[in-house]
């Protein structure tokens, strides 16, 4: 019996699990977070971290892409941003006389893209087609971007002044929405006397190379094993959501595989080849509120926790 694909199997694991062992050590607090961005990375997802301005969402970004060894590029959104200053554009080059391509930001993998609800809709336009196919067109020319790709993008609360809400087109692109939260009281406190931790992320290194990230991704595809009836028991939650009366639109198919791709992820995390109902409902939530649009007279409804009644009304089968 030939072992060594299951060793190599283990080593992998271990090593995305030092990335979450390696943050959740240097950003206290943030665990779950953390634990979500790599279920995110995982799968070839995307993440949103929604909270207010202060809470170490772009700090967070930073440090993954220091762990992981990967190339990080950033666009910070404004009202004034442009496609172009996403994507990149072309410039005329006088010597060779023609125009050259110069790739934008986006050409990177993790791209952190802070407070994207700032951005005008044409600007946001621009990362659709990255976030979903993993190339770009700019000019009749398709790129493809590189591998791994992980969007990472901060969003501030809908009260602040100069957002714009993401439309439903664009909510969807995200794997998971998740906020960080404010971290426990204590360790509140030791932040604030120790000051900012910024200067530190010098001192990260990368815990696992980009080979064994691009395995681990296509381990949580092709070896964790997801069955009939936990495939049924997603696809009641999702049903769920498309019939209650106080939705408007329910989760789409493609809420569903993106529910089924985080389950897996977190079986893996978990060292299991197999998906059990826990891991689709750990992840119901993160996955499939932010996708939820409620019926107008709702509008004071927590999506999450309409989402969480909806999952306490389904009963968990046997795995």
């Amino acid at each position: 019996m030939n072992l060594e694909p299951r060793t190599q199997s283990l080593a992998q694991r271990d090593a995305v699990l030092a990335v979450i062992e390696t943050l959740s050590g240097f950003l206290k607090g943030k665990g779950r977070t953390i634990r979500l961005c790599v279920i995110a990375l995982l799968t070839g997802g995307n993440i949103l971290l929604e909270d207010i301005p202060g809470l170490g969402k772009t700090t967070l970004a930073l440090a993954l892409s220091r762990v992981l060894g990967l190339s990080f590029g950033r666009i910070q959104c404004t009202s004034d941003l442009l496609p172009s200053d996403i994507t990149g554009l072309s410039i005329f080059n006088r010597e060779e006389n023609r125009f050259t391509f110069i790739p934008g930001p986006l050409f990177h993998n993790l791209l952190l893209v802070d407070e994207i609800n700032r951005a005008m809709p044409k600007s946001q336009s621009a990362l659709l087609e990255s976030m979903e196919e993993r190339k770009v067109t700019v000019e009749g020319a398709t790129y493809d971007l590189p591998s791994p790709f992980l969007v990472v993008a901060t969003q501030n609360p809908v009260e602040q002044v100069g957002t714009h809400p993401l439309p439903e087109s664009q909510l969807d692109r995200f794997l998971i929405c998740t906020g960080i939260g404010y971290p426990p009281e204590e360790i509140e406190k030791s932040i604030i006397r120790g000051g900012s931790i910024r200067d530190e992320l010098k001192n990260l290194t990368p815990v696992i190379s980009v080979e064994a990230l691009l395995e681990a991704q296509q381990a949580v595809r092709e070896r964790v094993f997801l069955s009939e009836k936990v495939t049924e028991y997603l696809f009641r939650i999702v049903g769920a959501t498309r019939s209650h009366p106080q939705v408007l639109s329910g989760l789409s198919t493609r809420a569903g595989i993106n529910l089924a791709e985080a389950a897996r992820a977190n079986a893996y995390l978990e060292g299991r080849e197999y998906v059990i109902p826990e891991d689709v409902k750990a992840l119901a939530v993160p996955v499939g509120a932010h996708r939820i649009i409620t019926a107008a007279d709702q509008d004071g409804v927590r999506k999450e926790q309409l989402l969480r009644s909806i999952l306490k009304a389904i009963p968990v089968p046997l795995a």
